[in-house]
């Protein structure tokens, strides 16, 4: 980007000689007598520095930082005056000028300021742009899918993002419940804050109380000093529970109290701890259930669901597998450097029969894998994993023997002939490799 700086300054002289100095530093400067031409400039251009006079013929130029800032916010902002006093000082600051400085003064500083205020300005382009690609990455455009039940979800997501209401996502596994988890979190009023995410069923009891609520130093063998847990961890943002169904009951109880009071005692602790956060769980299993069996509180449940959201799996919006697919199509083929690469009608013939147990997740990493074996710019069914072709074939499709036959010649082809790593790659046993090696005679290489 180039380092544009803008002098606002109705006084000619100066504002010529200014710019002549700081020219021969590099920058590219422009000129404006008024405010009013000063945020067209800014407007029109990639300013990084502005320069204005604090007494101007329409404006206060103390109180046109704010101004400017809303225009460019990434922008550093220096106010010249010929009587400095405190007052407009702290105004000028506290609006978000870089600094206030007196003219006479300028001379001698303003190289060096102009110098500051472009690097914190590049820092804060980088910044903005940082934030802009994680709100797109994060964001509800990010959900792939038209059918009528995805968008049913992403509504009601939408609807209680504003909010901070605990929010319980349910669905099968692979259904993308962090992926709305942080799509809420990015659309409401915690975004600039941290989304923590936490795997309640990755620790046993003793060791997820631990990273959940911290501990203090002494509070068991090993534990050497203070360790903050992901509840302060998330201070102010959202921490997200997945697998919570995974959660010991004594541990729920606890959890009940933040979800209450906000507050929570460290392992080890006495004293009492406050936070704020907001809670969005995720399960895969039918809490009402566990509760009515006793293995899950039923005052969790009930706290919990205040607002829950269903997601649907891949078998309810067959619809969307294309869309899914060519999606990910596209993004691993950039990352392997291949030129476009399409998919056959058999091949999708073949995802649409699939039961998708994994759903949108097992998807991907079909996709994935398909692209890493193929050595053709066309998916084809012999691509898929072996368990595709034992589900009934998809109405004029080739043939089974065929299919199997062609998948793990390329199998093995792509694993150079290791055994091993093709029968791990297939999904079936090294005996039953052999067996088919065999029983088609493919060459073993």
């Amino acid at each position: 980007m180039e380092n544009v700086v803008l002098i606002i300054d109705d006084e000619i002289k100066i504002r010529s000689l200014l710019a002549r100095i700081i020219e021969l530093e590099g920058y590219k400067v422009l000129q404006a007598a008024t405010a009013k031409e000063g945020l067209k400039l800014l407007k029109e251009n990639e300013v990084m520095v502005v320069i204005s006079d604090v007494k101007l013929p329409d404006a206060n130029g103390v109180e046109l930082v704010s101004e400017l800032k809303k225009i460019r916010p990434y922008i550093e902002i220096i106010n010249l005056t010929a009587f400095g006093t405190i007052a407009d000082g702290v105004n000028a600051m506290r609006n978000g000028a870089f600094d206030y400085i007196t003219k006479g003064d300028d001379n001698d500083k303003i190289i060096p300021l102009v110098y500051k205020a472009t690097e914190k300005a590049k820092l804060q382009v980088r910044v903005f742009d940082l934030e802009k690609k994680v709100a797109r990455k994060y964001s509800f455009d990010s959900i792939l899918g038209n059918s009528p039940a995805i968008k049913e979800a992403i509504a009601l997501a939408q609807r209680v993002s504003a909010t901070d209401t605990t929010v319980l996502l349910l669905g099968e596994t692979g259904t993308g419940k962090e992926v709305f988890a942080q799509a809420i979190h990015h659309a409401g009023s915690r975004r600039l804050k941290p989304f923590v995410a936490l795997n309640c069923s990755g620790f046993n009891p003793e060791l997820l109380e631990s990273e959940l609520f911290g501990y203090k130093q002494g509070a068991f063998t090993g534990a050497n000093k203070d360790k903050k847990g992901l509840l302060e961890e998330a201070n102010e943002g959202t921490l997200f529970l997945d697998e919570i169904g995974e959660m010991n009951i004594d541990l729920q109880a606890k959890l009940l109290r933040v979800l209450e009071s906000q507050t929570f005692i460290k392992v080890g602790d006495t004293q009492t701890s406050n936070v704020n956060v907001r809670i969005i769980a995720a399960t895969n299993r039918d809490l009402g259930a566990d509760s009515a069996r006793g293995t899950f509180r039923s005052d969790l449940f009930y706290r919990l669901s205040v607002f829950s959201i269903d997601l649907p799996n891949l078998s309810q919006r067959k619809g969307d597998i294309a869309t899914i697919a060519k999606y990910y199509l596209k993004e691993f083929t950039a990352k392997v450097n291949r030129s476009e690469v399409t998919m056959d009608s058999a091949f999708l013939d073949f995802l649409y029969a699939h039961q998708w147990k994994g759903n949108v997740r097992e998807l991907k990493n079909i996709i994935e894998r398909a692209v890493i074996l193929a050595t053709g710019n066309t998916l084809g069914p012999e691509l898929l994993p072996y368990e595709f072709h034992n589900q009934p074939i998809p109405q004029n499709s080739m043939e089974m023997a065929t299919i199997e036959r062609q998948h793990i010649t390329k199998v093995l082809s792509y694993t150079r002939g290791n055994k091993t790593e093709t029968a791990r790659l297939l999904g079936i046993g090294l005996t039953t490799l052999y067996r088919k090696i065999e029983e088609y005679q493919i060459s073993t290489f």
